[in-house]
């Protein structure tokens, strides 16, 4: 897990109530106060000396008291004592795991239809928002191309890459090109580019323009020139991101200004990847806490990580982002289980 120590820790009473605090906060969301601690810990203390505890952990800098309320809420550094010494993590429910399990096979053959998959059921499964990043490393290997001519001088170009996957582009030309002309240049890349990775095809198809030019019509030069733009390997280096909208339902992320500042960071993925590449070399989940991931923006939310590894060493990172008022206890084990099935599924196209 991710976090300075707590170098002050609170003895086996206080420790109890701030478990039964944070579990009663993330059930209910509400301040919780110090009737409801005595009647929800189980031990016989009096209010009195409840209140005492909670001042001492107050002071610790576990809890924080809202001036609206006279109960107590975790603060981030009260959630990191939690997550790493306090909670009592659950097994995935029979039912999470048989979802998960029968969506991860339904997939196995399409990588990115894989990844999309796990991001909605990490979604589904924990009610958070589920992201899955495609394997930093993997090379996209081009096989074979073909073009079909469309409407509104558009081409299609059908790409088949690593051997079982299809993709489709649309390419956008000057002009319409004959069924005859496009499958001579789909001839001419298959013939010339074919079991190279696509950012080589692309890099190669630019500085060979200019030689094929003396050799070329004009047509054959410009589908090529135009065919160079379907070669970006687009899903190598992106996440899949579900489940946005289950963050509109926790009270401390459904204000307008916070949701939008959200969304934005979501559209604009850097932050998202970047924090998805700090848990690249992690060994096992990594939990982010508030101030923890290093975003503002990401202040009133936790990230739970956790790597997945193939066998020819490429590495993606799944996980999901929800508020810091998460269920770590179940949520934690989902991402951790998902990491393995996910590495299981992907390894066996392999």
């Amino acid at each position: 897990m991710s976090a300075e120590p707590i170098t002050l820790k609170p003895n086996d009473r206080a420790q109890h109530l701030l478990r039964v605090l944070i579990q009663r906060f993330i059930r209910d969301g509400q301040p919780v106060g110090s009737r409801t601690l005595s009647r929800d810990s189980g031990i016989d203390l009096s209010p009195a000396t409840i209140r005492n505890v909670m001042s001492d952990l107050e002071d610790m800098g576990l809890v924080s008291a809202p001036h609206t309320s006279a109960g107590r809420v975790p603060t981030p550094k009260g959630y990191r004592l939690f997550v790493d010494t306090l909670v009592r993590y659950r097994e995935p429910k029979g039912g999470d795991m048989e979802k998960l399990k029968m969506q991860l096979s339904g997939s196995a053959n399409d990588p990115g239809g894989l990844v999309g998959a796990v991001s909605r059921m990490l979604s589904d499964v924990t009610s958070l928002a589920g992201v899955v990043s495609v394997p930093r490393g993997q090379q996209a290997v081009l096989r074979q191309i073909e073009f079909l001519p469309l409407s509104d001088n558009r081409i299609l170009a059908i790409l088949v890459i690593n051997d079982r996957e299809v993709q489709n582009r649309i390419l956008h030309t000057d002009r319409e090109y004959s069924e005859s002309e496009l499958t001579q240049a789909a001839n001419f890349i298959n013939e010339q580019y074919a079991g190279q990775a696509m950012p080589t095809v692309r890099d190669r198809l630019v500085d060979d323009l200019e030689q094929l030019r003396a050799s070329m019509n004009q047509a054959m030069v410009d589908i090529i020139a135009v065919a160079q733009t379907a070669m970006d390997p687009q899903t190598n280096s992106d996440f899949v991101l579900a489940g946005e909208t289950n963050l509109m339902d926790f009270a401390e992320l459904s204000d307008i200004e916070t949701l939008r500042r959200l969304f934005e960071a979501f559209s604009k993925k850097q932050l998202i990847l970047e924090l998805l590449d700090r848990s690249i070399h992690a060994n096992g989940v990594q939990v982010f806490i508030g101030e923890e991931s290093g975003y503002r923006i990401l202040d009133d939310c936790s990230v739970v990580t956790a790597p997945y590894e193939l066998e020819d060493g490429t590495v993606g990172v799944l996980g999901v982002i929800g508020p810091t008022r998460m269920a770590y206890d179940r949520v934690v084990p989902i991402v951790d289980v998902t990491a393995r099935l996910l590495r299981s599924a992907l390894g066996q196209r392999h």
